[in-house]
């Protein structure tokens, strides 16, 4: 498997800020194969800019309603930190149910927009 930076690993680096919906659950009720998957889910934002620079992974997901930061902040805060010399996800995607809110965060950054239930449809998955 080789990963979004070109390099050979076992496991895709997964990163969730997601607060209601269990995304281990929702990629595998759509079919992916979470065995290549290193996925770690947060249930809140705090900590958002620390969280991604330890785990360093190759997928972000954001959801827009969750606390105490919404999606679109964090997004906003890791473009600034980007700016500032930090490590930037080679994928981003915006993972609300609400659609305005996923153009909002496809506007400030994000590479990809899909409602949750979708979300195991993508062909980023191994």
């Amino acid at each position: 498997l080789v990963g979004f930076c070109g390099v050979k690993r076992d496991l895709m680096k997964v990163l969730a800020f997601e607060d209601s919906y269990d995304i281990e659950a929702l990629l595998i009720s759509g079919g992916a194969d979470i065995t290549k998957l290193e996925l770690h889910q947060y249930r809140d934002s705090s900590e958002h800019l620390v969280r991604i620079a330890e785990f360093e992974p190759e997928v972000l997901m954001l959801d827009h309603f969750m606390p105490p930061y919404t999606g679109l902040q964090v997004l906003q805060n890791l473009v600034q930190a980007v700016e500032k010399g930090a490590k930037r996800p080679p994928k981003i995607i915006a993972i609300s149910s609400a659609s305005m809110a996923n153009q909002r965060m496809l506007q400030f950054g994000a590479d990809l927009a899909i409602r949750k239930d979708l979300l195991a449809t993508l062909d980023i998955w191994p």
